[in-house]
């Protein structure tokens, strides 16, 4: 028995906002985290909740507008989280092994990896903006928002979608 494209649809906009609504709890709990821990002591410590505050505004406009804009710059929002995350890993990772320098100076090769890794920085905990901005581009990947209007199609069409 063959699916009904309504059934499909139906199904996409169910699956669409459940990832949504696990990018918002993961945003909310992230940026709380990295409040409560005192993240907070440099620019550079900022950046990931600037990042999160950003990603939260962005797809409250979205979800406000729901246009092809608001979804394209909630992409470009996402996007920043990834990379805001990978650079996070770097900057934790790079920290850790000046750390394990100034404490062991002969430390090298794969020792100095792996306790680099298992530093007093938490290397894969910006792990978490990456994996928050992949939730955010799934929800955004293919969205009927991004489909190109028709010339004459009705714009009140798009705002039923999710």
């Amino acid at each position: 028995m063959a699916a009904h494209p309504q059934d499909s649809a139906e199904t996409e906009t169910r699956l669409r906002r459940f990832v949504l609504a696990t990018f918002l709890f993961g945003a909310v709990g992230t940026g709380s985290e990295l409040v409560l821990i005192g993240h907070l002591e440099d620019v550079w410590q900022c950046v990931p909740l600037a990042l999160l505050a950003f990603g939260l505004l962005v797809v409250a406009w979205q979800r406000i507008e729901r246009g092809r804009r608001s979804t394209r710059v909630l992409q470009g929002a996402m996007l920043a989280l990834v990379a805001g995350g990978l650079t996070g890993i770097w900057l934790h990772y790079d920290g850790n092994v000046e750390f394990e320098l100034e404490m062991y100076p002969a430390l090298a090769g794969p020792e100095l990896v792996r306790e680099a890794l298992a530093g007093a920085t938490p290397v894969l905990a910006p792990a978490a903006l990456v994996q928050l901005g992949l939730l955010g581009l799934a929800y955004a990947y293919r969205h009927p928002f991004l489909a190109r209007q028709r010339p004459g199609s009705a714009r009140h069409s798009e705002r039923r979608s999710t």
